[in-house]
């Protein structure tokens, strides 16, 4: 444009014949100019015009009246066609803008950067930015940066948006709506609360509303962060201001709430939308099932189900995962196969995760024909079995004796490149240790590293409980002891099958010696390991020494709430009734009341040893629920009247 001006303004100044003789007729001549004979040429100059910024739409601002008949630059296209994040990207744009004579503007390079390509590119859009920033003359505005840190915080890249950000704080630029949600929503997603407080205060200093996006995107910001308490203040700031919550403002509430433990609270808020005549949504209900689903209430899962089936929502897949996957944890496996069913009439498709979690939930109440049945019909309509599932199947048949079908679809996963975890191992040696087949569940345990499956407790656990079976007892303490050589997790359940199997083998005090070891190791016992132990002490006639143990884990806060029922038990069916009447008198001296279960027990029992007279005694007596007055005091009838009448 210059260049034409200057051309015109030339052409101007000559006068149309002279200028046409010099055009056209000029010829050479050796005759010297004369003083008084100025002639005037033209001259052109061979140097490049300058380059020109270009913008990221086409200006036809002469044709067009709207803004929104725009038409993108077609150099758009070409420049994103050169980010290509090659070790020569840098030297192809420059290379490119030299050749054609463009300078790209910030406009440009904000607008590159917002465009799909770059998403996820953030490696790419970091070289791009800061080579934009060498060009000759080239100055960044605020959308650049604006622009660069979305890209970053899709990819977490919280080094680099620190960088980033820093550079904008530095140029002081007015920071307006459009900039200050973006940055909001970016600083939010990653967690930088510091930088997206920043932003609200410039917000405040500048006079700028936040608009309802603007708070919803400081909400979840500061839900992200578990700033749970700020996120509070400012939803009570919408709630008494001019911007109210909307159903997102409340669904990043609750989410804040779900995160932080408060599912109380979450509720509570469900019922608050439902008072200011707000519907909860899909995403409502998912996220309060989700976090009832963490902490094993199901019931409550059940019932925001229904409410969802009541109010006609789109039921998400996941939350029939949620509703049945926790009916089945919870052991009512009718209940989720009527859910089950019900979801396949109204249209909805179940997914792996859904047909895992019923066939689990048969296979542990032993109902193996409904398990396979619902495998079948899961491969029938068109889902194929995960590791997951062929390892439920699996676990289940083991539990069940049905070894061999087992084994079949075992060796269908290692054919099939189903990833065999070790979970598929541990249920197989475990079968085959039930089985009595112990020599083939070692070579199976040797094995798995060859197939390249770490052993890890369960398999060990798997095996040592096999081999205790199988009588093979130094066998399972030298596996015990490579277990520890190889730092793999000794559980409470590895001590528990270990001390059971000692006690079997009638070695008490190598028992007592891992019970020893497992308490020294910071190990909890578990009810399970207590019953363990104090059946082996019963007996081996070790009761006191038993009722000792049991006061000593008190203090350490584990009261197995069954422990003088199942000790009562076991010396009623050892047939060591004399036994049972003292430690059951001892629950007396204690000044505890004697479960009614110790009775029942104690009356089956001496039915079952032939001592009938003592049964029907016991049955109709006051023997350890009623009282005896003896002087003034008022003591309970105790258990071993029985044996001194």
């Amino acid at each position: 444009m210059m260049l034409r001006k200057t051309l015109v303004k030339s052409l101007s100044s000559i006068s149309s014949e002279p200028l046409l003789h010099h055009l056209y007729n000029h010829k050479p001549t050796s005759q010297k100019p004369t003083s008084s004979t100025k002639p005037r040429w033209l001259s052109f100059s061979n140097s490049l015009p300058p380059p020109e910024w270009i913008q990221p739409f086409t200006d036809l601002s002469d044709l067009i009246t709207h803004p929104n008949n725009l038409q993108p630059s077609p150099w758009v296209h070409q420049i994103i066609l050169l980010l290509d994040n090659s070790s020569n990207m840098e030297l192809n744009l420059t290379a490119f803008c030299r050749k054609f004579l463009i300078k790209l503007s910030p406009s440009f390079v904000a607008s590159v950067l917002c465009s799909e390509k770059m998403k996820g590119e953030c490696e790419t859009a970091f070289r791009f930015f800061y080579w934009a920033g060498k060009q000759k003359g080239f100055c960044y505005n605020l959308e650049c940066y604006v622009s660069l840190i979305a890209i970053l915080s899709r990819c977490g890249d919280l080094i680099r948006i620190g960088i980033v950000f820093s550079e904008l704080k530095d140029k002081g630029f007015l920071v307006n709506v459009s900039a200050a949600n973006s940055l909001i929503k970016s600083f939010g997603n990653v967690g930088m609360v510091e930088q997206l407080l920043w932003v609200w205060r410039q917000m405040k200093e500048n006079d700028i509303d936040p608009s309802l996006y603007t708070y919803n995107f400081l909400m979840n910001g500061l839900v992200n962060s578990l700033f749970i308490e700020s996120a509070e203040q400012v939803f009570e700031v919408m709630e008494n201001g001019k911007i109210g919550p909307d159903v997102v403002t409340y669904n990043t509430l609750i989410k804040g709430y779900c995160k932080s433990g408060k599912t109380s609270k979450a509720m509570q808020k469900l019922r608050d939308m439902e008072d200011r005549n707000l519907e909860p949504d899909k995403i409502t209900y998912l996220t309060l099932m989700q976090a009832c689903y963490s902490e094993c209430d199901y019931d409550a899962c059940l019932r925001l189900y229904i409410e969802m089936d009541e109010k006609q929502l789109d039921i998400p897949t996941h939350a029939f995962s949620l509703v049945i996957g926790g009916l089945c944890k919870d052991g009512r496996t009718m209940e989720a196969l009527s859910i089950f069913e019900s979801m396949n009439m109204k249209g909805y498709k179940a997914n792996v995760a859904i047909f895992t979690a019923l066939i689990d939930s048969y296979t542990k109440i032993g109902n193996m024909e409904e398990a396979t049945r619902l495998f079948e019909r899961m491969k029938h309509e068109g889902l194929d079995p995960d590791e997951v599932t062929f390892g439920v199947i699996i676990n289940g048949l083991c539990k069940s004796g049905r070894l061999e079908e087992a084994m079949a679809y075992f060796s269908y996963c290692r054919e099939n490149d189903v990833a065999i975890n070790a979970m598929y191992y541990s249920s197989i040696i475990d079968g085959l240790g039930k089985a009595g087949r112990v020599d083939e569940a070692q070579k199976l345990f040797e094995d798995m590293v060859d197939k390249g499956c770490p052993q890890d407790s369960f398999c060990y656990n798997a095996l040592i409980d096999a081999l205790l079976k199988g009588g093979k007892v130094d066998e399972a303490l030298a596996l015990f002891q490579r277990m520890e050589d190889e730092d793999c997790d000794q559980t409470v359940y590895t001590y528990t099958i270990l001390i059971d199997g000692l006690f079997r083998a009638h070695r008490n005090e190598q028992a007592l010696k891992y019970w020893d070891m497992m308490i020294d190791k910071g190990i909890t016992p578990t009810s399970a390991s207590f019953r363990v132990l104090s059946t082996g002490l019963c007996l081996s006639g070790k009761v006191v020494r038993a009722c000792k143990i049991l006061d000593e884990l008190a203090p350490m806060g584990i009261i197995p709430e069954t422990a003088f029922e199942d000790m009562i038990n076991v010396l009623c069916k050892a047939g060591r009734i004399e036994q049972a009447c003292k430690l059951a008198d001892g629950i007396i001296d204690r000044g505890r009341e004697v479960p009614g279960k110790i009775r029942t027990i104690m009356i089956n029992a001496l039915r079952k040893a032939g001592n009938a007279d003592l049964a029907m005694k016991l049955m109709h007596s006051k023997i350890g629920i009623g009282y005896d007055r003896m002087g003034s005091i008022k003591k309970r009838v105790k258990f071993r009247v029985l044996m001194d009448s």
